[in-house]
């Protein structure tokens, strides 16, 4: 039997799988929803069905009204997203008492990668204000941005946003810089510490308490925005926005309502091969990715501050 050009292998495959940033927040708020195929399909609600209330008045022998609900039925498929490097057998062979694991390292590296490409991918699709009605969307400007202590009132704003969608937020994503500046804002500490506001920080617990929210996620990561061979110019993956959704744990493509879903065909993989054509000795090619598809199922149920903080 004829081995694919690229085996998997199993070992490698459990270093790709293991790995986990915990500064990686995608899957908090995209979870992941394995699919059969590549192909598959979801359902974009339609929430007048959930609002409108029927007649429910039922005689002793007639018939209970009947009602339909109804949804858009999207077609999708799944994307292929992965990386390769090249290890050379030198490398291999001189780790002979195992500290470097030149194999594994590198599948680590290549994880890490992949997940902060996807990282990007989701925090520039769910911070982007086109994909929100305009009744779910606001931009701070000057004196409303919380990062003026004196003038804003993020509170306010936020109990806003959370009234605003047909489904009020169960969570909540700031920017690391946007989590930094209202956490230090008096109104925010007075409200949650019980003090005057003028010294201390907000716990995230306790804030999550106080605007009724189940989690409340900070985008940490990093990354460089630069091309390969110019200056590295780091920035923050979130930004300085901030949204508020509803998550149900239990969704899938085709039943329950939620914010938005990653579909997810097989699991992650690694895959190596020989190739002996590179370098004196030869080298290992290794491939690491995942099939994965994001989409935003009901956006309705979601609203984003952006500009949060200047």
């Amino acid at each position: 039997m004829a081995n694919a050009p690229f085996p998997i292998n199993k070992e490698l495959t459990q270093i790709a799988l293991a790995y986990k940033n915990e500064e990686y927040i995608a899957d908090a708020i995209l979870p992941r929803v394995t699919v059969g195929k590549q192909e598959f399909s979801y359902l974009k609600h339609t929430k007048a069905d959930r609002f409108t209330v029927p007649d429910t008045n039922m005689g002793r022998k007639s018939r209970a009204n009947e009602v339909e609900f109804s949804a858009e039925e999207v077609d999708s498929s799944t994307r292929d997203y992965g990386l390769a490097a090249v290890v050379p057998q030198a490398d291999i062979d001189n780790d002979t008492d195992n500290r470097v694991n030149p194999l594994g390292s590198h599948a680590e590296g290549l994880t890490d990668l992949v997940l902060l490409d996807r990282e990007i991918r989701v925090a520039t699709m769910v911070l982007d204000a086109a994909n929100y009605a305009a009744a779910n969307k606001t931009t701070l400007v000057g004196n409303d941005q919380w990062s003026d202590f004196t003038n804003s009132d993020p509170i306010d704003d936020i109990m806003t946003a959370l009234d605003a969608c047909f489904m009020r937020p169960n969570n909540a994503v700031f920017g690391h810089d946007v989590w930094t500046k209202l956490r230090q804002h008096p109104k925010v500490i007075k409200a949650t510490n019980k003090n005057s506001g003028d010294v201390g920080l907000a716990a995230r617990q306790a804030v999550a308490e106080l605007l009724e929210l189940q989690n409340i996620i900070v985008g940490m990561s990093r990354y460089n925005s630069a091309k390969p061979g110019q200056t590295a110019s780091y920035g923050r993956a979130w930004g300085k926005s901030a949204l508020f959704f509803y998550k149900n744990p239990t969704a899938t493509p085709k039943m329950g309502l939620t914010f938005g879903m990653t579909a997810q065909w097989g699991g992650r993989v690694a895959k190596s091969k020989f190739d002996d054509e590179v370098g004196l000795r030869g080298a290992t090619r290794l491939l690491v990715g995942e099939s994965v598809k994001e989409v935003l199922t009901a956006p309705d149920c979601a609203y984003l501050i952006s500009a949060a903080i200047a």
